[in-house]
């Protein structure tokens, strides 16, 4: 186990209180449950602009987007963070298929490039201590969704 500071821990607390607050509970606890989007069309089709499905993952997404640049700028210690923060890989799983195309729509390929280098540093470090975990989670996403 590497070194964690105090501040490490205190940022992973602050991190957590602001999961605990009510509506983005809301918008994460409808985005685990009902974001299952095909495509980039499938999910404008399903959750438009101005709808308040719309509104959850934009807030889901931008959360776990900022943690994840907290992150990659080595605030808080890999390891710490990666022991109990596994939603962040599930929301990743969720949108990686779209971002492709958000990133030519928007003409930024860096947009959700946080979450995206996170989670691939999140896998690595998953398939070190448990090698097929990451393939048997999907799978089971998978199942989940049938």
């Amino acid at each position: 186990m590497s070194q964690v500071t105090y501040e490490e821990v205190n940022l992973m607390l602050k991190l957590y209180e602001m999961r605990r607050e009510p509506r983005l509970r809301q918008a994460r606890a409808w985005f685990l449950e009902h974001f299952h989007p095909t495509s980039p069309e499938d999910m404008v089709q399903k959750f438009p602009q101005g709808g308040e499905e719309n509104t959850f993952i934009r807030m889901v997404i931008s959360y776990w987007d900022m943690v994840a640049s907290i992150v990659n700028r080595g605030l808080i210690n890999d390891e710490l963070f990666f022991e109990s923060n596994g939603e962040i890989w599930v929301v990743w799983d969720r949108m990686r298929s779209i971002v492709p195309t958000w990133r030519s729509a928007f003409k930024n390929q860096q947009l959700f490039f946080n979450i995206e280098e996170t989670c691939k540093r999140l896998e690595a470090w998953r398939e070190k201590r448990a090698p097929g975990a990451t393939s048997a989670m999907r799978q089971m996403m998978q199942q989940s969704k049938m």
